[in-house]
């Protein structure tokens, strides 16, 4: 690299930085998954009890503990959950960014790394995933590290350390998700590839290498598996057993083969590979030719990725449970076989003339609409109820007025002669709208602190609060440490287990609960409506305001199921 291609990196980088760090600290977790995994992270600090995640009063089996376990660290080094809960997903990001481009210039050259790079970035979902804290970025960044790994192995190799490093963090996937074993699916077009004849790495008598791969991988799962396995066999418990059973089949196996949530129809991923990926899907056009062309020169450095990209699509498209973010590790991979091509194609006229129309058309529906719902209609005045906002959604369709504004005025100065810079100045315009306005804007709502902050003032500070129907948001969010009744079990029953709670102590205890769980048990009359988040409502009540002799029935809002 020379100091030129040097210096293009670190600029680089420091917009990346920019952008996915923008707004960081301007907001608590948000539904559905950001909650559930502070919440546990956060009784991990406070119990001590790091090796079971905890949801409430019941242990978390959905996920491994990793991705919680790293936002643990984070709030010990920064003493800041808004910090803290963000930290992983923009640290992956951040090193997919620099991976991808180091790949590029190891395969090509250094301005193929940085369109490929500069193409992950600008991608709508990437940047949106990234700035929230679910699994799915650290899941990419180390899918993306193995895939490294394997493809400098498999195509300038052998290299047979890369090729064990990249085996091992496959299994440290695993240990975070479950889907890391994807990355080895790099070996299925790679022996096809092999067997075509094509320029790859060709190695002979080292079959105890290829299989220490495997050692490799298994290894890294062994890391967090053996010791809980040894944990929950000292706890000796049916609920630690059932952890067990939980996650090391029924969230894994069990759930792919017959996955009871999200449901979708075979080809859902299609509309993401266009819309999500926006504005990399501009560009197919142009790339699939390309692509085609390299397919007949047998160039492996592009059908390595996409052949694993395909392999990857199938997968999860054969699942019946399905969501946007599941191929989230395709895409470092796709824009990696685009980065030698995006030099030319966006110097040619129908891409430039494209983005300018998208951002000229976005910019209007954006600015159309938000001076429309300043109007006041009843639309919007609904959807501003649902999200529980005092002012009407007045901020909101402001907001939104100014986002189109921008648009408009990026594509008129920009012209379509550069309607690529006029699009991603318009996006940029989006994404700091969003983190600077809509966080602190759509936060007490969106998080719940809102609602929990206006329960505690109608119970005063002395008052003991109980949780039924709850969402992990609200006991993450309560101003003091609350009782659940069990997360798992049905409102009914945690009904009635807070009915017995309350009896105990029927002065200072509170009731804080979901509209759907009070039924005709609860006299409305004698309880306080606090408000709407979440597109819920809630109430508190004292024990004076419960029905004697009702009986609850087994209906109400379930918890909700979360991904793969």
């Amino acid at each position: 690299m020379t100091t030129a291609d040097r210096r293009a990196f670190g600029w680089f980088m420091l917009l990346a930085l920019v952008v996915l760090a923008l707004g960081i600290g301007l907001r608590d977790p948000w539904p559905s998954d950001e909650p559930r995994f502070a919440l546990a992270a956060k009784q991990m600090v406070e119990s001590g009890q790091w090796m079971f995640p905890h949801r409430g009063s019941e242990l978390y089996a959905d996920k491994p503990p990793l991705f919680m376990w790293m936002q643990a660290l984070g709030y010990e080094a920064l003493r800041s959950w808004r910090i803290a809960f963000l930290l992983p997903s923009l640290l992956a990001g951040l090193l997919t960014l620099a991976l991808t481009y180091d790949l590029g210039r190891r395969l090509w050259n250094p301005r193929a790394g940085l369109f490929a790079a500069g193409a992950l970035l600008c991608v709508l979902q990437f940047v949106y995933q990234v700035k929230r804290a679910q699994i799915d970025p650290l899941v990419m960044a180390e899918i993306t590290l193995a895939n490294g790994c394997l493809l400098i192995h498999l195509l300038r190799g052998p290299n047979w350390r890369l090729y064990w490093l990249g085996c091992f963090v496959a299994g440290i996937g695993v240990i975070t998700k479950g889907v890391g074993f994807l990355a080895l699916l790099m070996l299925l077009p790679y022996a096809l590839a092999r067997w075509r004849g094509w320029e790859v790495s060709k190695t002979t008598h080292a079959t105890w290498r290829w299989l220490a791969g495997a050692l490799a991988f298994l290894a890294a799962i062994a890391l967090w598996v053996v010791p809980m396995l040894l944990a929950v066999r000292a706890h000796a418990t049916p609920a630690y057993t059932a952890y067990a059973r939980d996650i090391l089949l029924h969230q894994t196996a069990e759930r792919y083969a017959e996955h009871w949530s999200h449901p979708k129809p075979f080809w859902y991923f299609l509309p993401v590979l266009l819309l999500g990926w926006f504005p990399l899907s501009l560009a197919y056009p142009g790339l699939l030719p390309r692509w085609r062309q390299a397919w007949r020169e047998r160039d492996a450095r592009i059908w390595l990725p996409l052949g694993w990209a395909a392999l990857v699509l199938a997968f999860f498209s054969l699942s019946s449970g399905k969501r946007d973010m599941y191929v989230m590790p395709m895409l470092p991979m796709v824009a990696l076989a685009a980065g030698p091509y995006l030099q030319d194609i966006v110097r040619e006229r129908w891409l430039r003339t494209s983005a300018f129309c998208v951002a000229l058309a976005l910019g209007v529906a954006a600015l159309g609409y938000g001076l429309w719902a300043l109007q006041g209609h009843a639309a919007s005045a609904r959807m501003a109820s649902e999200r529980g906002l005092a002012d009407g959604g007045h901020a909101l369709w402001v907001l939104l007025a100014g986002v189109g504004a921008a648009c408009v005025l990026a594509a008129l100065a920009f012209r379509p002669r550069r309607g690529v810079h006029a699009l991603l100045a318009g996006l940029l315009a989006v994404w700091a709208a969003w983190s600077l306005w809509a966080y602190p804007l759509l936060n007490d709502s969106s998080s719940a602190l809102g609602i929990m902050r206006d329960a505690g003032r109608s119970i005063g500070p002395n008052a003991e609060l109980g949780l039924v129907g709850w969402r992990e948001q609200n006991l993450l969010m309560a101003d003091r440490p609350a009782h659940d009744f069990g997360f798992s079990a049905s409102t009914a029953v945690q009904f009635e287990r807070a009915s017995q709670w309350q009896r105990q102590a029927p002065a200072t205890r509170w009731v804080f609960a979901v509209d759907d769980a009070l039924g005709s048990c609860v006299d409305r009359t004698r309880a306080r409506r606090v408000g709407i988040a979440n597109r819920r409502t809630w109430w508190v009540y004292r024990a004076d305001a419960l029905v004697p002799g009702c009986q609850p029935a087994a209906t109400g809002a379930e918890p909700e199921a979360a991904g793969m």
